[in-house]
């Protein structure tokens, strides 16, 4: 998804305002500009604007994982999250590839580390309060970090990344279990402005770890008890441009101005008086409403579904305020391999070869939804390499190579497995039945089951009790790097580390040693070509295992509202719209 950047080029001065920052050019060489022109918003901004008030009108076929900043891991929930949260560092607000790069939010700069790479200090900048008026100190980040990364029981559905990586020596259990902070020895405070983050272990990509979401502090008082873990996500408290009001699960989010925000935030805007989300509308129902104007933007991520996709292609006037960029995102089935027969690697293999990807392409819109895929990683990182160690036709499938891994697999007559999707995606029920007809031609009878997309990773494909239980030996599923380099992208997917009780995205349940060897060494080396070098060495693995069948690179066809202003791509958050300084044209 995202093309690996240098680190720390280009910080932005307190000073600078945030519209100065909207009304720079993408990259620096491309003119902001207003509405009409197709993919505009992928290199640039459009529709430029400082207006002020109205109530942007958001839509949603499903519901977020969560609303809480420090318990969501669904890219969408990531950047609406930025309406409101403020992490220690950000993705740049401006248009095109600068996008990619970070830059400081909370925090004064990016952060200092030590010479062996295991320490990580962070300034944060003075003034800055929450939505109920009260000052934000670093104990809060340190409280967000413990409560997101510690209590698993509670706060299930987040990476674990900070739990890999800190240096937790008294093996704190989090604060609903232990509330003295003190005991956590992973982040240090030695005053309200500076937050010290202590590694078990040099992490050469630490500052992308601090843009994560669970870094947007909590003050302990809002979140008392194992039950305020939960509750929280209805009454976070904001240190973002908006505050949130009420979320209604499953029916409604609102927002509104957050009187206390620092209006200095060099990355977002506060332009709109009012946010509003209506979740649980039928996926058709969110396109035609974008483009009949009643609604202003879809906030799920995905882009238009065929219908609309159609429409839009084959209409100018509505083409023109359409954009499609490369998402970053892989559209893939994963293979569980805790399920029989797919225990067995030759089982996996077929599958690898019989599938038909062209129907999985189809199902996305095409060569608008995006380009067959041959590796986990996309052309988009650096670390990228590009191979293809089952070719089948082009991607429409090998008959006869399946059936040769079938015999070896000791099923040469087929077997029958069942496939996952999530009940609010169309596109994701129509890649479902396209591998059933795929795998219908070579004996493997599959059969489709589908689940609400709230959980789907908690509680569903990331439970493995769960995909025993119910013989999920396929699950359709998509993923976008946590930040742009070879880690963000494969760690949480491929290595044991990243495997837990629930909530995993390991899906596959790859539990390779050698990948976790890999991913030990990778992270202490300096210099990014020679990390490059393994994450590429780890996605062969990967692909030799089989238990990943990567389907497509991904594009997205978005509709345009030309009410909405400052509208860009902003791909350091999954190639999707950049929700932080939208507003409404008077």
């Amino acid at each position: 998804m995202r093309r690996t950047t240098r680190r720390g080029t280009a910080v932005l001065a307190a000073g600078v305002s945030a519209a100065l920052v909207l009304a720079a050019c993408g990259g620096g060489d491309e003119e902001g500009g207003g509405s009409g022109v197709f993919d505009q918003g992928s290199k640039s901004i459009v529709n430029p604007g400082d207006a002020k008030g109205g109530t942007l009108q958001m839509l949603r076929t499903g519901d977020f994982d969560s609303t809480d900043p420090g318990n969501m891991y669904y890219a969408t929930a990531w950047n609406f999250s930025r309406l409101y949260a403020r992490t220690l560092v950000t993705f740049k607000s401006v248009g095109g590839q600068g996008n990619l790069e970070i830059t400081p939010d909370l925090a004064t700069g990016l952060g200092q580390p030590s010479a062996d790479l295991k320490t990580w200090t962070y300034k944060l900048r003075p003034g800055v309060k929450f939505s109920d008026g009260t000052p934000v100190t670093s104990k809060d980040v340190k409280y967000a970090v413990a409560r997101s990364n510690y209590s698993p029981e509670v706060m299930e559905k987040g990476p674990v990344y900070f739990r890999q990586y800190l240096a937790n020596p008294n093996g704190y259990k989090g604060p609903y279990k232990d509330p003295n902070l003190d005991n956590f020895k992973g982040v240090e405070t030695p005053d309200d402005q500076t937050v010290v983050f202590k590694l078990a272990a040099p992490f050469a990509e630490f500052d992308y770890l601090a843009t994560i979401p669970q870094t947007a502090p909590v003050p302990k008082a809002a979140d008392a008890g194992a039950k305020g873990g939960v509750n929280y996500a209805k009454g976070v408290v904001s240190t973002g441009p908006y505050k949130l009001d009420s979320y209604e699960p499953g029916k409604s989010i609102k927002l509104s101005k957050n009187p206390n925000w620092d209006a200095s935030d060099p990355n977002r805007k506060q332009l709109l008086d009012n946010i509003e989300v209506q979740l649980g509308v039928a996926a058709d129902e969110v396109d035609n409403r974008q483009i009949d104007g009643s609604a202003h933007m879809d906030v799920q991520g995905n882009g238009v579904n065929a219908a609309a996709r159609s429409k839009i292609l084959s209409d100018p006037e509505l083409k023109k305020n359409a954009d499609n960029p490369t998402s970053g995102f892989l559209w893939y089935t994963a293979i569980s391999r805790q399920v029989e027969p797919f225990t067995n690697k030759d089982c996996r293999i077929a599958v690898q070869y019989a599938v038909d990807k062209t129907g999985y392409q189809a199902a996305y819109g095409g060569t608008t939804g995006g380009d067959v895929a041959s590796t986990v990683m996309p052309p988009s990182l650096k670390a990228h390499q590009k191979f293809d160690l089952y070719p089948n036709n082009g991607g429409k499938g090998d008959v006869t190579k399946a059936k040769e891994h079938l015999a070896k697999c000791g099923k040469p007559n087929g077997f029958t497995t069942n496939i996952s999707y999530r009940t609010e995606r169309p596109k994701e029920k129509a890649a479902a039945e396209s591998v059933k007809a795929s795998l219908a031609k070579v004996g493997i009878t599959v059969n489709i089951k589908n689940y609400p997309e709230d959980g789907y990773t908690g509680g569903v494909v990331g439970d493995p009790n769960f995909v025993k239980k119910n013989q999920l030996g396929l699950m359709v599923y998509g993923w976008a790097a946590d930040f742009p380099s070879g880690f963000g992208f494969l760690q949480q997917i491929t290595d044991p580390g990243a495997l837990k009780g629930t909530g995993s995205s390991n899906i596959s349940h790859i539990d390779l040693p050698e990948i976790a060897k890999k991913f030990k060494e990778v992270v202490q080396l300096k210099d990014e070509a020679e990390r490059n070098k393994i994450y590429a060495e780890i996605d062969k693995i990967v692909m030799e295992d089989a238990s990943i069948i990567p389907m497509l690179y991904a594009k997205n066809l978005y509709y345009r509202n030309p009410k909405v202003t400052n509208v860009f791509i902003n791909y350091g958050y999954s190639g999707m719209v950049d929700y932080a300084n939208l507003g409404l044209a008077k």
